[in-house]
C-alpha cells in the first residue's frame, strides 16, 4: 500500500481542490442556516430543495424521506409558502449498539417567498419515494401567449415619390 501525503502548494490546483473539498466536508454541517449550535445538537435538519418552473407552473421538490404525510404541514399565507415537518428517531425497546448515526432527526421549517406570477389558490402537493413535490399553477396573464400573424389580402398600392 502506497501512502501519499497532501502537499497543497507542490502540485497546484488538484491538491488545492482536494484540500478545499476536505475543508468543505468538515464544515458542511456548520455552514447550513440554523438557529445556532443548539439546533445542530438537537438534531434539527434542513431538507434539500429544488425549485424550477416551466411555462405553466412553478415546482418545488423537497427531500423528506422517512417523514409520513401526517407529519408534514404545508401552508400558504400571502406570498409565503411554509413547509414544516418532523422525522422522529425510531427508538425500539431493545438495546441497540449503534456504530454510527448520520441521518438527521427532529423538526424542520422551510419558508419560500412566491413570485407574483403564481396562483396561490391552484396548488398541488404529492409525495413519491421520499420527495415532496409542491406545484403552483401560473396565473393566466403570466403564461406565454402565441400571437398569430394575420396575412392581409388585397391589392398592394404603389406609392410614387414626388420631387
Amino acid at each position: 500500500m502506497t501512502l501519499t501525503g497532501l502537499a497543497p502548494f507542490r502540485s497546484g490546483l488538484n491538491d488545492m481542490a482536494l484540500l478545499q473539498n476536505r475543508l468543505n466536508s468538515i464544515f458542511q454541517d456548520f455552514a447550513r442556516p440554523s438557529e445556532g449550535a443548539e439546533a445542530l445538537l438537537a438534531g434539527n435538519f434542513i431538507p434539500a430543495v429544488d425549485v424550477y418552473e416551466d411555462e405553466q407552473k412553478l415546482i418545488l421538490k423537497l427531500e423528506v424521506p422517512g417523514i409520513p404525510r401526517e407529519a408534514l404541514d404545508i401552508r400558504v399565507e400571502g406570498r409565503t409558502l411554509t413547509v414544516k415537518g418532523e422525522r422522529k428517531f425510531e427508538n425500539e425497546e431493545k438495546e441497540e449498539n449503534f456504530h454510527r448515526i448520520e441521518r438527521r432527526y427532529g423538526s424542520f421549517t422551510r419558508a419560500f417567498t412566491l413570485p407574483s406570477t403564481v396562483d396561490t389558490e391552484k396548488v398541488d402537493a404529492t409525495s413519491t419515494d421520499g420527495v415532496l413535490s409542491i406545484s403552483f399553477a401560473k396565473k393566466p396573464e403570466a403564461q406565454p401567449k402565441q400571437i398569430q400573424v394575420q396575412v392581409a389580402s388585397g391589392e398592394k398600392k404603389h406609392v410614387e415619390a414626388k420631387a
